[in-house]
């Protein structure tokens, strides 16, 4: 007998396979450290992540401690669900990681949760673990929104201004911020842009997660 799929069911997962020493190895542990990487800058949980491309928490799970190596039919799922080409899960494998130099206008965007038209965010890339404690992004905001969204994540920020002008919500305060002006302050704490004061406004953005999960 012949079992046919529920109308609007998504495929059967792929299957994938656990990962060898070696060039497997080193891919393994490369599309891990991106899709940890995409999954935290949009503020997702494993649960989340897992609901938006069809795979298991289990096996999310495996792939993001590098225990298994995706097959290219769950790469090209992830890519969906997180915005990112495909390609994206191998840069640097290859590549030096004592050092990583970004070129201007060379970031990967990428999609924050919440954000709008005229709202850019551009990760600034990751050392390779233990090295990647730091997570900073380059954020350009050329339109106005009714309401920004305001995030929480663990660890400390850092923000630097580099141009236009904004108030800056952190708990019930807000502050001034200007080209030049620097912010640091809690994760834990409610915080993002308020008013959007003179456009167009850049700043630099870097998180220290602290430990991770």
């Amino acid at each position: 007998m012949t079992i046919e799929p529920l109308p609007g069911a998504l495929p059967p997962a792929p299957s994938d396979d656990e990962p060898e020493s070696g060039l497997e190895g080193a891919l393994a542990t490369a599309i891990a450290e991106r899709v940890r990487g995409f999954r935290r800058q949009n503020g997702w949980t494993i649960g989340r992540l897992a609901e938006r491309c069809g795979l298991s928490k289990g096996m999310l799970s495996k792939i993001e401690n590098a225990q298994t190596s995706p097959s290219l039919a769950t790469l090209a799922r992830l890519s969906e669900a997180l915005a990112v080409p495909v390609t994206a899960f191998f840069r640097g494998l290859s590549e030096e990681q004592d050092v990583l130099h970004v070129k201007a206008g060379a970031g990967l965007d990428i999609q924050h949760r919440g954000s709008g038209a005229g709202h850019r965010y551009q990760t600034l890339g990751a050392m390779r673990a233990p090295h990647d404690s730091l997570e900073p992004m380059l954020v350009t905001l050329t339109e106005r929104s009714d309401a920004f969204p305001l995030y929480q994540h663990a660890g400390t920020e850092l923000i630097f201004m580099i141009s236009g002008k904004m108030e800056y919500c952190y708990g019930g305060r807000r502050y001034l911020l200007e080209p030049g002006d620097t912010m640091q302050f809690v994760g834990e704490v409610m915080h993002g842009p308020g008013e959007l004061i003179s456009l167009p406004i850049q700043f630099l953005a870097i998180k220290a997660p602290g430990s991770r999960s």
